[in-house]
């Protein structure tokens, strides 16, 4: 789940968009009322400081899940698709 959901100052409508873009000094147009939403930290509205807050935790997440994948050793990988069914022969001899 990279996307948060956000919702519009002005109109109430509910939309997505993805979690790497909320930062401080991003702004974003809404798609039904086209009121453009800053997005910042210290920011009066709630529906902004949610957003900005769910948009922080999920990005947190991410972080520790890519972590996660790289501190862990990963399994033998096996021959490819592509050279599955074939096998190195011995030596020919001539």
């Amino acid at each position: 789940m990279s996307s948060v959901q956000i919702q519009c100052t002005r109109c109430k409508n509910v939309f997505r968009d993805r979690a790497g873009r909320l930062q401080d000094g991003y702004s974003r147009q809404c798609p039904s009322c086209e009121v453009v939403l800053f997005f910042a930290e210290d920011s009066p509205h709630p529906f902004i400081k949610r957003a900005m807050r769910n948009a922080r935790t999920v990005r947190k997440q991410m972080r520790e899940a890519s972590a996660a994948r790289l501190a862990a050793p990963e399994p033998r990988a096996t021959q490819s698709r592509r050279f599955a069914g074939r096998a190195r022969t011995a030596e020919r001899e001539d």
